[in-house]
């Protein structure tokens, strides 16, 4: 009787926790464009040829992939893939050109790329489209490829007179956080394409909305000179997504956006890192079983950057020891010292100035340290391209003090924070 009684509680216990975690996880997740689409009945696709933009992120709540969604839709007729760097179905590595793979074995659509020889769709590829749709997650970051993606298609759907739907995501980093300067033109580019911050604080939704009506889509005419342009773009929204959410919030299943970023966390980190990474002199993570979220060397006493990086008390932010051994990428083989980082309050930390400060202590520490000196110019021109100007790099490599360079990084911030606000779906 007492074994009765024991396993009838232990099997109401564990019916109550599978139910509640059910219940608990449905009612707090958000719902993507997708999902939202979806409950439409696809009403905004039916009755015509589309395109897909999209990657192995594009997927519905329960993630099924967007692509068999809409093959599947009633009404709907997909007639083509387009893929961005990393791909379709994300067989391809960082940089890693993305070629034209015939077929996608799945649906039998054929595929283009927008990550090979072109990063723009071909005429041909959009002719017999109505509209094309993009679905992708982004990570609120502008060096991140796929917004400049989702411009290059915005700009041939406005000159091909094709409608444009992007299926809205959560911004992981939430909708508030505005870091860093604006690009200059003269160092426009695939990971800076639009003049806006480094984090810009929008889903690509509003982004794609600010880029269209902002007359940011620009392309070269016959006399080589650039002019506006503007698509016919629709946002299908979200729903139940705040701005002071960051991912973790949304309920939301997180899918590596790319081989590099496999976790949420490598997420909120890669603008804490990302830009130092560019010189390929320090370890950000990657080759280590952290990408992103941590900054190294090899002879560095770990303890004591630790301890100098939490000594600037920087808000929101703490500092760990760590010792590790890359299995490829910089210092593979090598021994490293330096420091774990973790976000304690998301809301005050600024992610961006954290490798800056760290190298500041760095220069403190290791003698001759000077990772611009021994970076290639073509390590040091994308290094510029990614920041936006080669003005911060030369000013603070003269002594290594963010402080030197704090003001420019800065300014730019709530002058578009007053600019994008004319765009946020969500409050």
């Amino acid at each position: 009787m007492k074994y009765l009684k024991k396993t009838n509680y232990i099997f109401l216990l564990s019916f109550l926790t599978i139910l509640f975690s059910c219940s608990t996880s449905e009612a707090q997740t958000v719902k993507n464009g997708i999902d939202v689409l979806e409950e439409s009945g696809f009403s905004l696709l039916k009755g015509k040829r589309i395109g897909l933009v999209t990657n192995p992120t594009g997927v519905d709540r329960y993630l099924n992939s967007t692509i068999d969604v809409l093959f599947n839709a009633p009404g709907v007729t997909l007639v083509a893939l387009f893929g961005p760097e990393h791909g379709v179905r994300g067989n391809a590595h960082a940089g890693e050109k993305v070629s034209d793979a015939g077929i996608d074995p799945i649906t039998g659509v054929p595929i283009y790329s927008l990550y090979g020889k072109s990063r723009l769709p071909s005429s041909e590829a959009l002719k017999d489209l109505d509209a094309i749709v993009y679905d992708i997650q982004d990570i609120g970051c502008r060096s991140y490829t796929y917004i400049s993606t989702m411009g290059n298609v915005m700009k041939v759907a406005a000159t091909e007179g094709v409608e444009m739907i992007i299926l809205d995501r959560p911004n992981p980093l939430g909708g508030n956080r505005v870091e860093g300067p604006v690009v200059e033109d003269e160092f426009i580019s695939f990971v800076g394409q639009f003049q806006i911050p480094y984090i810009y604080g929008l889903t690509c939704g509003e982004l794609a909305t600010l880029i269209n009506e902002e007359g940011l889509l620009k392309v070269k005419g016959k006399d080589g000179k650039d002019s506006t342009v503007k698509c016919n773009l629709k946002v299908v929204k979200m729903e139940g997504w705040k701005r002071d959410m960051n991912w973790k919030d949304t309920g939301l299943e997180w899918v590596p956006t790319s081989p590099h970023i496999p976790t949420p966390e490598a997420a909120y980190l890669y603008p804490a890192t990302g830009i130092l990474g560019e010189l390929g002199t320090v370890s950000i993570g990657i080759g280590y079983t952290l990408p992103f979220q941590m900054i190294a060397l090899p002879g560095v006493d770990a303890d004591k950057f630790a301890q100098r990086m939490n000594s600037l008390s920087l808000e929101g932010l703490l500092f760990r020891p760590i010792y590790a051994n890359p299995f490829y990428g910089s210092y593979k083989g090598k021994e490293i010292g330096g420091v774990q980082i973790y976000i304690t309050d998301f809301a005050t930390a600024r992610l961006t100035e954290v490798q800056f400060y760290a190298l500041q202590v760095l220069h403190t520490m290791v003698d001759e340290f000077n990772p611009f000196g021994k970076a290639d110019k073509s390590r040091l021109e994308m290094f510029d391209k990614v920041v936006g100007n080669s003005t911060i790099r030369k000013s603070f490599g003269k002594s290594y003090r963010f402080d030197d360079i704090k003001e420019e990084w800065r300014f730019d911030a709530d002058t578009f924070r007053k600019v994008s606000a004319k765009y946020h779906f969500y409050r």
